[in-house]
């Protein structure tokens, strides 16, 4: 089954890619099929219009979120034409990332996101370069991590909301430091509770 849209409550989840530059140790697709009983691993990248064709079923919900079990900037043309399509339509949408954008998509991408997304939110889930590539394995390295900061940034200046998140799981240091780093950015900082 190619699981496209799934829902988790009142919101729908979009999964266009299983694509990461990531591999986290605290993942939710670590040695899984399923995610909330949904086989979530594509057999193939659905094209922005297959989406979009299906969306209109699923118009009853408070909220649009693209999310996988991949990096949804990896598809960032698909990205942004589901999400002006929904915004076109009236409807909340959400983007969750490892915040890599640029290193993976080019330059510019929160500008590109205007106007297609409302919120954009990003896992630090450390403090630290250090931290956070000994934890979330990024094929980009160390310099990932400074990569996240810029972005959330940019996502503020170009009028998006930016939430930095962090997971339960780790140290509390990690937390406070991600704390930190939030005030000073002024974003949002989320703690997310991790699932098993």
């Amino acid at each position: 089954m190619n699981t496209i849209l799934y829902k988790i409550g009142s919101k729908i989840y979009i999964n266009l890619t299983n694509k990461c530059s990531n591999n986290c140790d605290f993942c939710v697709r670590n040695g899984k099929t399923t995610y909330y009983d949904y086989p979530l691993w594509l057999r193939k990248e659905p094209p922005a219009e297959e989406v979009i064709a299906k969306l209109p079923a699923y118009f009853d919900s408070t909220e649009f979120v693209f999310c996988g079990f991949g990096e949804p900037l990896y598809a960032l043309d698909n990205v942004i034409k589901i999400g002006k399509y929904l915004k076109d339509n009236g409807k909340k949408v959400r983007l969750n990332t490892n915040g890599q954008a640029d290193m993976i998509a080019g330059e510019g991408v929160a500008k590109k996101l205007a106007g297609s997304v409302d919120t954009v939110s990003i896992s630090l889930n450390a403090s630290t370069k250090e931290k956070y590539q000994s934890i979330c394995h990024s094929e980009f390295g160390e310099e990932a991590f400074d990569a996240i900061l810029k972005f959330a940034s940019e996502c503020k200046a170009a009028g998006l909301k930016a939430v930095l998140s962090i997971v339960d799981c780790v140290e509390k240091a990690e937390i406070e430091g991600a704390k930190r780093i939030a005030a000073r950015l002024g974003v949002e900082l989320r703690i997310r509770e991790f699932v098993k």
